[in-house]
């Protein structure tokens, strides 16, 4: 099974380079991040076409989560955390796929901060981090993929000093991810590259993408027992550089059953 994360930063704007990546890569099951459409507006017909089930929740020109599936059809068991600080925004979306659990996440970004913009990213990670440990606890398969909006540590992300007082990187946010990864959940990304260096987004400004001045925000967690189901993991780096592309990559793993 071959499970995919991709921050398409607007659906509709960008459905073009959605489904050519789909075509190229041909993931069985893809957590797409900030749709930026209302629910009624989500491309249904195109991505049936690509040979895709979909589930998702929309927000008109904000956030927005969506399961595609080619392994049989989503089943929704969550379209919201539980405890959600604020319901209205549409960051969260879990559904059963071929036995597996999947959870896709959009995470707050938290600019500027400080400031509530920056409280409400951690009280949404803490409410995560809470239905993360009950996931696990469950001890079924279950895989939690999308946009965190954390680097992790300094080796994820290029050498500059114009992110210090950027949310992404702030201690509070990386202590978060990292209680993850404490409770048992493994960075497979970082389990596939232990010591390189790799992003999985690069912003439109000052020609970061043309100096690989990147970060790496966009995680694919498995627990430690799916761990030996593991036997590839990759970031499709190339399609940041098509025309019309989102500023973050599709990011993969590969589980044997």
């Amino acid at each position: 099974m071959k499970l995919a994360t991709y921050n398409i930063n607007n659906i509709n704007k960008r459905l073009d380079v959605l489904v050519r990546w789909l075509d190229e890569a041909e993931p069985d099951i893809v957590c797409v991040q900030e749709l930026k459409v209302s629910p009624k507006d989500f491309p249904l017909a195109a991505i049936e076409k690509a040979g895709y089930h979909a589930a998702w929740r929309g927000q008109r020109a904000w956030n927005g989560v969506a399961i595609l599936s080619r392994a049989g059809e989503p089943v929704v068991t969550r379209d919201r955390l539980p405890n959600d600080p604020d319901e209205s925004q549409a960051r969260y979306l879990e559904a059963a796929v071929s036995g597996t659990l999947v959870g896709c996440l959009y995470a707050p970004n938290g600019n500027p901060q400080p400031g509530p913009k920056f409280d409400y990213k951690m009280q949404w990670m803490a409410a995560f981090e809470a239905h993360a440990a009950e996931l696990l606890g469950s001890g079924l398969p279950v895989v939690l993929a999308g946009d965190f909006n954390v680097v992790p540590t300094p080796f994820d992300m290029y050498e500059t000093t114009s992110y210090e007082k950027n949310a992404l990187v702030q201690p509070g946010p990386r202590d978060a991810y990292q209680r993850l990864l404490d409770q048992g959940w493994v960075d497979t990304i970082r389990k596939a590259f232990p010591k390189q260096q790799v992003f999985t987004f690069w912003d439109y400004m000052r020609k970061r993408w043309e100096r690989n001045a990147g970060l790496r925000l966009d995680h694919i967690l498995v627990p430690k027992k799916l761990v030996r189901r593991l036997t590839e993991a990759g970031i499709d780096r190339h399609v940041r550089g098509w025309d019309n592309a989102s500023d973050h990559a599709p990011v993969w793993v590969a589980l044997k059953d």
